[in-house]
């Protein structure tokens, strides 16, 4: 039997596909960007197309640097930038639109119109999620809307789904086909399925505006038999797992309790709560963690973040701070400390715990003492203190305090960061030796699925530390800090 699994990641910016073996080692990876689509301020869009031609080149891509060919894999996982939603053509394939994206929020009006008098909280109750822009239910509302699609949805004739649906459909065969499914975690991000059943709820679909007809097959995230075509074929499409939920099974969070942040374009925080979904209030999701085959599904809660990596690249691009981006560390440790500088990137309102549609980015604090590695160091600390904000809440709601804080993700690398956030937490913030755990939880699953490790624990025990950082900040300091952060988020409401 091989003892290589495969693992295809396609993220808000990049699309990679990635080899492990039986130890969760990397033997292969290749990784492509696809462009990012801005037709107006807060909208936010990719093509579909170009994210599946990305798919095939990272698939080819990866197994050819190791000299590798399909059949050497003994089955292949799928995780997926959620809430990005794209909608398509059954009988040609063709987009019927760019997909748009979790961070667009040209869904605001449509979010508060469907609140009604009950307001944000309106379908809390039964599917764990707030009325926001960031969920795909709406977005496919508004697209239907928008293009006059609606009856052509309600005959069956398009077909919708998060990323993860767009890719399957595509890699077990298209319009030739190709299965139309989202497993149970993505679907638990649309705002159209049930929590308690697992299954599209035909009320909600009704009241949100989504013919049941354009839906996918809710699957389970780990067990599947989906067998893969063109530069997959014949290999079984054995695992589907939103991001942040591969991540938290990469990071062998599988005990109530256990917490891992992962740090990419956004921050995505999430607590294993076990077989019991708990109810947020504090301005966090309920959401699944995951479902192995027929067993109970696993919950969690969830703080998203939207802009945290994404600023760096803002910085670079945009204000044109420097060329690369890791560049930002260094220019961040020009200066002593921040300056009283702070930077509220709220480029699409701000999410978790605010929930604010309405906030738009400030930098405050600005004086003529203040140059570019104040800014760069205040871009990075806003990333820790929104993820103090989320944890903060966290703790609220389950009631525990985490003794320390697993990480994954690009911004791990920097030191300066990860420093700054053990310091305004308060607790430990430990790295894993692979710290794209996105990729490796998918891997995990699919392997887990076709007997490559037999139980949960034999992957538990595969996970291992890289680096730990410890507090150095005295409490008085941190919490003078996150105060002056807090009036900073403050200024940022009401705007748009």
């Amino acid at each position: 039997m091989s003892e290589l699994v495969g693992a295809l990641d396609q993220g808000t910016t990049s699309t990679r596909f990635m080899i492990f073996d039986a130890e969760g080692n990397v033997v292969s990876v290749d990784q492509r960007e696809h462009r990012q689509i801005f037709p107006r301020p807060g909208w936010v869009e990719h093509d579909p197309v170009e994210i599946w031609s990305m798919t095939t080149s990272v698939i080819e891509g990866a197994l050819a640097r190791a000299g590798l060919h399909a059949s050497d894999l003994i089955a292949v996982g799928l995780t997926n930038q959620r809430e990005t939603t794209v909608i398509w053509d059954r009988e040609t394939g063709e987009p019927v639109h760019n997909a748009v994206v979790w961070q667009d929020t040209r869904t605001a009006e449509l979010c508060l119109a469907l609140g009604g008098e009950e307001g944000p909280d309106r379908f809390r109750d039964k599917t764990g999620l707030p009325l926001a822009t960031y969920f795909a239910g709406p977005k496919a509302r508004q697209l239907l809307d928008d293009l006059d699609l609606t009856q052509r949805a309600e005959r069956g004739e398009l077909a919708f789904g998060t990323i993860d649906s767009w890719i399957a459909w595509n890699l077990t065969g298209g319009i030739h086909g190709g299965r139309h499914v989202t497993d149970v975690t993505n679907a638990s991000r649309t705002l159209l399925m049930d929590l308690a059943t697992a299954t599209w709820d035909a009320d909600l679909a009704l009241e949100i505006g989504v013919p049941t007809a354009i839906l996918p097959e809710i699957v389970s995230s780990i067990g599947l038999d989906l067998q893969c075509v063109g530069p997959l074929d014949g290999i079984r499409l054995a695992a589907i797992l939103g991001d942040q939920q591969a991540a938290l099974f990469g990071q062998a969070c599988f005990m109530p309790g256990e917490a891992k942040n992962t740090y990419g374009t956004g921050n995505f925080m999430l607590l294993n709560t076990g077989e019991t979904p708990v109810a947020s209030e504090a301005g966090l999701l309920t959401t699944v963690a995951y479902r192995r085959g027929k067993e109970p599904m696993i919950f969690a809660l969830e703080g998203s973040v939207a802009v945290t990596g994404s600023l760096v690249q803002w910085l670079r691009d945009n204000l044109r701070l420097f060329d690369d981006a890791s560049e930002v560390e260094p220019l961040a440790r020009s200066v002593e400390d921040n300056g009283d500088v702070y930077f509220v990137p709220a480029f699409s309102g701000l999410f978790a715990p605010h929930w604010r549609p309405d906030a738009r980015g400030v930098i405050t604090g600005l004086t003529r003492f203040a140059n570019r590695g104040h800014i760069a160091r205040a871009a990075l600390e806003s990333t820790a203190f929104q993820t103090r904000d989320v944890l903060d809440a966290m703790v609220a709601d389950s009631g525990v305090d985490l003794r320390e804080l697993r990480v994954d993700g690009g911004m791990t690398a920097n030191d300066l960061l990860m420093q700054f956030q053990a310091d305004i937490l308060g607790v430990d913030v430990v790295r894993p030796k692979v710290a794209e755990t996105t990729a490796l939880g998918a891997a995990y699953g699919a392997g887990l699925a076709v007997g490559l490790w037999s139980d949960l624990d034999e992957i538990d025990d595969l996970w291992a530390e890289d680096r730990r950082w410890s507090p150095e900040m005295e409490d008085s300091e941190r919490e003078r800090l996150h105060h002056r952060w807090e009036q900073a988020v403050q200024r940022s409401l009401d705007w748009a």
